[in-house]
């Protein structure tokens, strides 16, 4: 369970950890929080970055589970990362209390893997299954992926709420069950644009990209735009 204490507690914590990081002259890894709904393939999709792109950069993940450590244990049991670079946040509550109100026992994770750690480039918090609410604290990550699958229907990108319309990337995943479902990827597409301004979409199948490419490509260029280690 999180420690008790407020999420005023928890801000000053992450300033104070924050700032005594930059007076050391130590940076941190660029943390990507990605979130989505129960099946929806986020540890599959996790799993297929770290594959990706694992002999570019350093990488560590944070899973989170209400009771369980299921997303830790299929990760180590794929060998995507090194057993030491993978640490399970039991919650025990919903899961966007955990990534959102008070953050603490996530940002211990974080932390214990930047400091065991210190060479870490990208660092992903993967969320227990949520509804369209889910988002991350800024004070945990520095940008957040929402996954959806196509097995929802084609209605679900327009139903909007912050996961869908706020996330920095969104992938509408197992495209290929489309025709299975019925779901029309054209009808998902038109409306994730409206919903989402001018954030980016992506459709993937890892199935049939078990690379992961656009969403690794993405990934890629957030990396290029903030300099490696970089304290934010």
């Amino acid at each position: 369970m999180p420690p008790d204490h407020n999420l005023n507690d928890t801000g000053s914590a992450v300033l104070a950890k924050t700032a005594r990081r930059e007076s050391e002259g130590r940076g941190r890894p660029l943390r990507i929080g990605i979130g989505g709904p129960v099946g929806s393939g986020k540890t599959a999709l996790v799993a297929a970055l770290c594959k990706t792109l694992g002999s570019e950069y350093e990488l560590a993940v944070v899973t989170n589970d209400i009771y369980t450590t299921e997303d830790a244990d299929y990760l180590r049991r794929n060998a995507v990362l090194p057993d030491e670079r993978i640490e399970a946040v039991q919650t025990g509550c919903c899961p966007h209390t955990a990534i959102r109100d008070d953050i603490s026992a996530n940002l211990d994770a974080v932390e214990l893997l930047e400091e065991r750690h210190p060479g870490l480039d990208l660092l992903f918090v993967e969320s227990g299954g949520d509804n369209l609410t889910a988002t991350f604290s800024y004070g945990l990550v520095d940008a957040q992926v929402f996954v959806l699958d196509v097995a929802g229907g084609d209605k679900v990108p327009r139903k909007g709420g912050p996961g869908v319309t706020s996330a920095d990337l969104l992938v509408i995943n197992k495209t290929d069950l489309a025709p299975l479902v019925g779901a029309d990827l054209a009808v998902m597409e038109r409306d994730s644009a409206a919903v989402r301004d001018d954030r980016p979409t992506v459709f993937l199948s890892l199935r049939e990209d078990p690379s992961a490419a656009p969403v690794a490509e993405w990934v890629r260029n957030q990396l290029a735009q903030r300099p490696i280690g970089a304290a934010m």
